[in-house]
C-alpha cells in the first residue's frame, strides 16, 4: 500500500505537518503531533523528483518557523523600533531562509535514496538537518523536535543521547508508522521497541553531594523600551537593590538576571558592594551586566560581588542581537540594525565555573542555553547549572515558555539542577530530572526562593556530547543510499 497525492497538495500536507510540530512544543506540549508530522512529510516523497521534494521541506519550513518563531515579529517590531509592512516582511524572510535548511537535505534525500532502507535514511536525515542548524551561520538550534519530548516517555533517552537522540525517534516513528501503514507489520513492533526501551534505562545518573543550598532569584519586570535611559538605570538600581535587600535571613546565593542594572561592570562595582552588605552572613551575589575592558571591547558577562571573583563571559553571541553580521553595510540602514548594546565581543569557548556559596555553577547566558553540546560543555566541571536571561524581547509571545522548555532539557541531559534567572520571565528553578520545582509569575516584579542541590556525576551525554547520534544518524542515512539514474 503507499500513498501519494499531487505535488500541490503535498505542499499543503507539509504546511499542515509544520504547523503541527510547533504544537509539540510549549506552550501547547502535544509532543505525540511529532512522529505525525514526520508522517506526513515522508508519505508519497518516493513519488515527488528532487525539485518537488525540495519544495515540500521548503514548506514545511515555512510553516514551522511562521509560526513557532513568531515572537521574531514582537522583537523586530515593538523593541527593533521597526513599521509593521516591514516587520512582517523581515519576519516572513527570516522563516523563508531558515526554511531552506529543509529544502536542500529533502533534494539531497530524494537525489540519492530510494531502497527499501529509505525510512531509515529520511530519519537520519532529519538528524543531520537540525546538526545543520544547529551549527551553520553561528546556529539556531530552536525548535528542534526532540525538545517536545521533555516530559514525554521518551525523556529518559535525553541523559544518553540529548535532543538529538530524541530527535532520532521521534523522526524514526514517524517514518515506521507510514511502512506500518503500508502493511510492513513489523514497524509496529519497532515503534514499540523504541517506545519501551526508555522506560529500562535508569531515572537518576547523578546524586546529590552536599547540603542543599537556598537561592533566591530575583525578577525585576523592568520595561525595555526604556531600560538604557537615565530614568530606567535608576529604576534598575533602586528594584534589585530592593528586592534584595528584602530576601530570606537563610538564603545563600542569590542571582540578578541578564544585564539586570543597565549600567558597565566599573559603574556598577560601589552599588553591587553596597547591596552585597546588605545579604545575610555568607551570602553570595551573582549578576548578570556588561563589561567593558581596557580596549573598548563589550561582553555580555555574569560577575560576583565580594568574594565571588570568577566572571563569566557570553561565548555564543546572537546575531543582530548582540552583534551584526556584515555590520559596516546594515549599520543605519533600519532601526532595528542600531539596538542598543549590539555590538559584543564573544568570550573564550573554554571558560570554567563559577565558584560562589560553596558550588561550582556552570554558566549559560540567555541564548546559549539553547545549544545542547556548548550547556554539555559548561556542565562537564560544574554542580549546578545557571541561565540568566533577558526575555523582555519575545514579549507576550509563545518564545519564553520555549526558552524555558530547552532549560528544562539541558538540566535533564547532564543531570544538574537549573536556575533560571529572568527579568519578566519564565524565572524557574529546575531538577536534574527536567521537572520544574517552582516559578515565578511572568510580567511581575518578583523573588523566587528555593533549594538546590550539588550533583556529582556525569550522565552519558555530559561526557560525550551529541557526536555518537551524529555518527548513528550518518549510517542511517548511508543504509538508504543507492545508485540512480535521473
Amino acid at each position: 500500500m503507499r500513498f501519494s497525492c499531487r505535488p500541490w497538495m503535498g505542499c499543503v500536507l507539509a504546511v499542515f505537518a509544520g504547523a503541527l510540530t510547533t504544537l509539540t512544543f510549549s506552550p501547547f506540549e502535544l509532543w505525540w503531533l511529532g512522529p505525525v508530522a514526520v508522517g506526513l512529510i515522508y508519505s508519497g516523497l518516493d513519488d515527488l523528483t528532487p525539485g518537488q521534494a525540495a519544495l515540500r521541506g521548503w514548506c514545511y519550513g515555512i510553516a514551522l518557523f511562521a509560526t513557532g518563531t513568531s515572537w521574531v515579529y514582537v522583537s523586530i517590531h515593538e523593541y527593533g523600533y521597526t513599521g509593521v509592512p516591514l516587520s512582517v516582511f523581515l519576519t516572513a524572510l527570516f522563516a523563508a531562509t531558515l526554511a531552506l535548511f529543509y529544502a536542500i537535505p529533502f533534494w539531497f534525500y530524494r537525489r540519492f535514496t530510494g531502497s527499501r532502507l529509505a525510512f531509515l535514511s529520511f530519519a537520519g536525515a532529519w538528524v543531520l538537518i537540525e546538526v545543520l542548524r544547529t551549527y551553520l551561520f553561528t546556529g539556531f538550534p530552536w525548535l528542534l523536535l526532540g525538545s517536545a519530548h521533555v516530559d514525554s516517555p521518551l525523556a529518559p533517552l535525553a541523559p544518553v543521547g540529548g535532543v538529538l537522540l530524541l530527535t532520532l525517534v521521534t523522526a524514526l516513528t514517524g517514518t515506521l508508522g507510514v511502512e506500518f501503514l503500508r502493511r510492513r507489520w513489523w514497524a509496529g513492533g519497532t515503534i514499540a521497541a523504541l517506545w519501551l526501551f526508555p522506560l529500562m534505562l535508569p531515572t537518576q545518573w547523578t546524586i546529590p553531594s552536599k547540603e542543599p543550598v537556598q537561592v533566591s532569584l530575583l525578577q525585576g519586570n523592568l520595561p525595555q523600551l526604556s531600560k538604557w535611559t537615565n530614568e530606567g538605570q535608576r529604576n534598575a538600581v533602586s528594584t534589585y537593590a530592593r528586592l534584595t535587600r528584602n530576601i530570606a535571613e537563610d538564603i545563600d546565593l542569590v542571582i540578578w538576571p541578564e544585564t539586570a542594572i543597565p549600567m558597565y561592570q566599573r559603574q556598577a562595582e560601589p552599588l553591587l558592594e553596597r547591596v552585597k552588605a546588605t545579604l545575610p552572613s555568607g551570602a553570595e551575589l551573582l549578576t548578570g551586566i556588561v563589561q567593558r575592558d581596557d580596549s573598548g571591547r563589550y561582553y555580555n558577562a555574569v560577575v560576583g560581588a565580594g568574594e565571588v571573583t570568577d566572571v563569566y563571559r557570553k561565548s555564543h553571541l546572537v546575531p543582530f542581537g548582540e552583534y551584526i553580521p556584515m555590520e559596516k553595510q546594515l549599520r543605519g540602514i533600519i532601526a532595528f540594525f542600531d539596538l542598543p548594546m549590539s555590538d559584543f565581543t564573544a568570550g573564550n569557548s573554554e571558560q570554567g565555573p563559577i565558584r560562589a556559596a560553596g558550588l561550582r555553577i556552570g554558566t549559560a547566558i540567555c541564548y546559549e542555553i539553547i545549544f545542547p553540546d556548548l550547556v554539555a560543555q559548561r556542565a562537564d566541571n560544574a554542580e549546578v547549572l545557571l541561565t540568566v536571561s533577558n526575555d523582555t524581547w519575545f514579549g507576550d509571545s509563545i518564545g519564553p515558555l520555549q526558552h524555558l522548555q530547552m532549560a528544562r532539557l539541558r538540566a535533564l541531559e547532564n543531570g544538574r539542577y537549573v536556575m533560571r534567572a529572568t527579568n519578566n520571565g519564565v524565572t524557574a528553578i529546575i531538577d536534574p530530572q527536567g521537572r520544574i520545582i517552582d516559578r515565578a509569575t511572568q510580567f511581575r516584579m518578583t523573588t523566587l526562593n528555593g533549594e538546590i542541590r550539588a550533583m556529582r556525576g556525569e550522565t552519558p551525554f555530559t561526557r560525550t556530547g551529541s557526536w555518537p547520534t551524529w555518527l548513528l544518524s550518518a549510517a542511517l542515512v548511508i543504509s538508504g543510499v543507492r545508485r540512480r539514474n535521473s
